[in-house]
């Protein structure tokens, strides 16, 4: 706030709560800085800077700091005060709460990893998501302790699941996995609202835990493509989960696109657009899926010479084949897993096409953990593309998170938040 705005604050508290608000924001950028530094960047007068500045650092959230700017000049009589982001008063949680694994992992308030912890999940129990709540709790107080911050403040935790979202924190109830994926961890991990307003998405912080601070909970896809975001990779990027069904994250003018009930990026709409009713299966279902029929003798791949029969993948059990087995497969120059992998990529092609005419993103980004070993594919999705549009042509990359990228997602999602409104989470009243 600046002089002249602060005459027009409604209260001195209002005035005071302002001043504290732009002097943690401009802390959150993580450089050390002078009370001249936040002058120039907040207008504030040189005495509410100091003030304001003894204050925080009351409370914990500054620090002053020792030293000269680097590359700062020699000073001549008493180095200004300085002062800097105390980044360990308290910590920000991410969870990527997938089907198959949760991944957790705890930051520091500039974004730097403490630690992080993975939890496979059993898939031959009965009901192996019955108990997810109870399993994402146990791996954030996990994950804490490894990180040797177990009784430090945890002011904000993001939780991705495979589902779409609403602005309340909930998957719609017309899909029993969505209600699996989110069995409502809003409110599992959290309270009511602190005042009642159910906020304007997910982004809002609506939910505040007894102990843990704000729970934001928020589509796994939108958080990859957050994290992908937050690299550089544009301001016009689609990032496809591919695991066992297709899911985007989509960022258009440099804003996530959410939708009613936070449904945009989910393909079900490739059901109808591929003619084909599981059009929206993923990578790692399409993989298991034709590599079966393919050696099933379905005709599709029969060329007289036994491809079925010479197949590798003709050895693993028609139950335990994999996208990895088929991958794997491809890569060593086994036919029917080639054939595959080409026809996995004739359907990237024509949903990248899909997306950048009807969207006008430019990047198309593959991400999850078959990122690692996508790149066969993108080559053939990539010659496919000019025969079926013409240009420009959306590039197709593969993510560098690889697994981690809902994760990472998450963290970029909870510094973005506490970055933009560090009093809702700092708590400074």
């Amino acid at each position: 706030m600046s002089k002249d705005q602060g005459r027009g604050a409604s209260s001195p508290q209002l005035m005071r709560r302002a001043n504290r608000q732009a002097l943690l924001r401009l802390a959150l950028r993580g450089a050390a800085f002078t009370a001249a530094d936040a002058m120039a960047a907040t207008g504030l007068t040189r005495a509410t800077v100091l003030g304001v500045c003894a204050e925080l650092v009351s409370a914990g959230w500054l620090e002053q700091v020792d030293g000269a700017p680097a590359g700062g000049s020699a000073q001549r009589g008493r180095p200004a005060r300085r002062y800097a982001l105390r980044s360990a008063a308290a910590v920000l949680a991410g969870v990527d709460a997938g089907e198959h694994t949760l991944t957790a992992r705890v930051a520091d308030l500039c974004g730097r990893t403490l630690a992080t912890v993975h939890h496979p999940i059993d898939q031959a129990e009965p009901d192996p998501s019955a108990d997810r709540t109870a399993m994402v709790t146990a791996l954030i107080d996990r994950v804490l302790a490894r990180a040797g911050v177990p009784g430090t403040p945890r002011v904000l935790t993001v939780v991705g699941v495979p589902a779409p979202v609403d602005q309340h924190g909930r998957s719609p109830h017309d899909d029993d996995f969505w209600q699996r994926m989110n069995p409502g961890f809003v409110d599992a991990l959290g309270t009511v609202p602190q005042d009642g307003n159910p906020g304007a998405g997910p982004g809002s912080p609506t939910q505040r835990a007894a102990a843990g601070g704000a729970v934001l909970v928020e589509n796994d896809a939108n958080l990859a493509a957050i994290a992908e975001h937050a690299g550089g990779i544009g301001p016009h990027v689609a990032t496809l989960m591919m695991g066992e069904r297709f899911g985007a994250g989509l960022i258009v003018d440099g804003r996530l696109l959410r939708g009613a009930s936070g449904g945009a990026g989910e393909m079900r709409f490739l059901d109808v657009a591929l003619d084909d009713e599981r059009g929206a299966d993923g990578v790692a279902a399409l993989a298991r899926r034709w590599s079966l029929e393919a050696l099933a003798g379905d005709g599709a791949l029969d060329d007289g010479a036994g491809v079925a029969a010479r197949s590798e993948l003709a050895r693993i059990s028609p139950k335990r084949i994999t996208a990895v087995d088929v991958f794997a497969a491809a890569d060593r120059g086994d036919e029917l897993a080639r054939a595959v992998m080409d026809r996995i990529g004739d359907r990237l092609a024509r949903i990248s096409v899909i997306l950048a005419s009807l969207l006008g993103v430019e990047t198309v980004v593959v991400a999850g953990a078959i990122a690692d070993a996508v790149e066969p594919v993108l080559e053939r999705a990539r010659t496919r593309i000019p025969a079926l549009t013409g240009p420009p042509h959306p590039r197709l990359v593969a993510s560098m998170h690889g697994s981690e990228v809902v994760v990472r997602g998450a963290i970029e999602l909870a510094l973005a938040r506490l970055r933009e409104d560090p009093l809702e989470y700092l708590d400074q009243g």
